[in-house]
């Protein structure tokens, strides 16, 4: 169990990283970064990864059950819209409440859905999970009222939103409570397919950690088909595609190279610690998972100096709504040991 949580821990901060490089880009529109981000995370990193690492990679994935093709296909692509809407949400209202408000609807609703593939926990541990969940609530309200209360403050230091490519607030926070609502089909397709995959797996001699990148493999692939789409009609539209040709190209796709591998990693193997901490264990590691990168991502955007111009009210918000998604996730991890 404590091997499952530890990895659980080390995938949120993975997660919790991944979109920091995008700060650093130059030249490139929110439609070059995250288009380029999405080809290489949903697409060229799980297929290379997949067929490299996988043993039976073929027999694998072609006897797999079309019934858990379709389950897996559908609730991720879901998934890939929530994931779109994500990175939306962070050009809007900045890394830490991006992530906050995101992974804390994820949370909330992609801790309870493996209940509906596995069943319902004994009582004792579904009363903590529940309550974890509950506290969990009420650090994303907390969280949310600190972005409305920074919007409020930058108004009042005057401070130009629209020049530094942030919109209005509270169309950023809902594009991201949307987003993690649609988002949670990762935990029901993780859910659908492990079982399955992790059987299929030993056939062919796989090391247990590979479970993590073949469940991976369907969901990546069938989320990047909306995102696909989606940033091929935004870069004809908002013709974007000159915006490429820049000198600083390379660096670009370096840095956004880095997101799109962490980004998939922290999935992965946050697929093998679900794996690792038995029944339940989809519930309780991706609420460990998760709540581990919200936290990582508001230390990024404090150090990126996000909330410079926030009041003290508005990052004592900020802390206490982080305070609450560790504590109960701390709670739920402790339903683990009850079961």
């Amino acid at each position: 169990m404590t091997t499952g949580i530890l990895l659980a821990i080390f995938a949120g901060l993975m997660l919790g990283l991944y979109a920091l490089p995008e700060k650093f880009t130059k030249d490139f529109t929110y439609e070059n970064t995250w288009s380029l981000f999405f080809l290489l995370t949903m697409f060229v990193v799980p297929i290379i990864a997949s067929v490299t690492l996988i043993d039976g990679f073929a027999d694998v994935f072609g006897n797999m059950p079309t019934a858990i093709w379709i389950k897996m296909g559908l609730t991720s692509f879901l998934w890939g819209i929530g994931v779109m809407m994500w990175s939306k949400a962070i050009n809007h209202i900045g890394l830490s409440l991006g992530f906050s408000l995101f992974i804390g609807t994820v949370i909330l609703i992609g801790s309870l859905l493996p209940f509906v593939v596995d069943g319902l926990p004994p009582n004792n541990v579904l009363l903590f999970i529940l309550l974890g969940i509950l506290i969990v609530l009420i650090g994303v309200i907390l969280n949310g009222k600190a972005g409305l209360m920074r919007e409020k403050d930058e108004a009042e230091e005057k401070v130009d939103i629209t020049s530094t490519g942030k919109r209005s607030m509270t169309t950023g926070i809902l594009i991201a409570v949307i987003g993690g609502l649609l988002a949670t089909g990762f935990s029901y397709a993780n859910a659908a397919g492990a079982p399955y995959l992790t059987e299929a797996l030993k056939h062919y001699d796989n090391a247990d950690w590979i479970t993590g990148v073949a469940v991976m493999f369907p969901i990546f692939i069938s989320g990047g088909i909306v995102m696909t789409a989606y940033f091929l009609w935004q870069l004809s539209t908002k013709k974007a595609w000159g915006d490429f040709s820049t000198p600083a190209f390379t660096k670009n796709f370096f840095l956004i190279l880095i997101m799109a591998i962490f980004h998939y990693a922290a999935s992965a193997l946050f697929g093998y610690a679900a794996s690792k901490l038995g029944a339940s264990g989809n519930t309780v590691g991706y609420a460990i998972f998760n709540t581990s990168a919200v936290a990582t991502a508001i230390v990024s955007g404090l150090m990126t100096k996000e909330w410079v111009k926030a009041s003290p009210r508005a990052r004592g918000a900020l802390f206490g709504g982080l305070a609450c998604m560790i504590l109960g996730i701390i709670i739920i991890a402790y339903s683990k040991s009850l079961g």
